[in-house]
């Protein structure tokens, strides 16, 4: 599994909205507290929005909010939005890929890897990885 910077910093930045949960974060405070550039986080919380993970309300007053509860959404949710397919063989999902003669088993260890991913990543939610910063007294990261 390849993690990019484009989802590495949606799940940054989508903890630090589940920090603040359900109050609205502007796209400059996520950037700003994550070390995440602007322009690039913008494209993600489009993502984000359109994936049905945030909504946004405009205004000076506006900003960005999650549209569940933390705990009901998954490090695998936030990954799926802005990656697409978890597991992907030649460009194609997993699931797909064939093989024959000799190598017709390397499709089931393809199939294997990506349900040990999905397990890990659809198990660990936004309120998992919250709870050890949340747990510590004056240590509040994520935006403050």
């Amino acid at each position: 599994m390849y993690v990019s910077a484009r989802s590495d910093y949606a799940v940054r930045a989508m903890l630090a909205m589940a920090h603040r949960h359900p109050e609205l974060v502007t796209a400059a405070v996520l950037a700003a507290s994550q070390d995440i550039p602007y322009s690039f986080l913008q494209g993600i919380l489009l993502d984000l929005r359109r994936a049905g993970l945030l909504h946004s309300a405009r205004g000076s007053d506006g900003g960005y909010a999650l549209t569940r509860p933390p705990a009901e959404i998954t490090v695998g949710d936030v990954l799926r939005a802005t990656g697409g397919p978890l597991t992907t063989v030649r460009g194609a999902p997993a699931e797909v890929a064939t093989y024959h003669g000799v190598a017709a088993g390397l499709g089931q260890v393809w199939l294997s890897v990506h349900r040990a991913i999905e397990g890990v990543v659809d198990r660990a939610t936004l309120a998992d990885l919250l709870a050890p910063a949340e747990g510590s007294a004056g240590d509040r990261r994520g935006v403050g």
